[in-house]
């Protein structure tokens, strides 16, 4: 919540989960924030240029927070032909 000034009141904004839309709460201690940085063409990572994840402890528990990491950097543009939708 903002005041009149436009300052954050606030004492605890909660995150939500990147792939599934969920709040993380307080208590959920199984919840991860990973951030992955731009490089550039020689490999070297781009100071304060990175995209960052946060998945809830319920998509670690059903162990999908490979494949849901996978679908979010290639919907980003760090990864190419990863993942599909499609599962054989």
């Amino acid at each position: 919540m903002e005041n009149d000034q436009g300052v954050l009141v606030d004492l605890y904004v909660p995150r939500k989960c990147s792939a599934t839309n969920r709040i993380i709460k307080a208590n959920d201690h199984a919840s991860v924030q990973i951030s992955v940085c731009k490089v550039d063409e020689s490999g070297r990572s781009i100071p304060g240029d990175h995209i960052s994840y946060a998945l809830c402890g319920f998509v670690r528990s059903m162990g999908e927070s490979d494949d849901s990491l996978n679908r979010l950097a290639q919907r980003d543009g760090l990864l190419k032909a990863v993942w599909s939708a499609n599962r054989s």
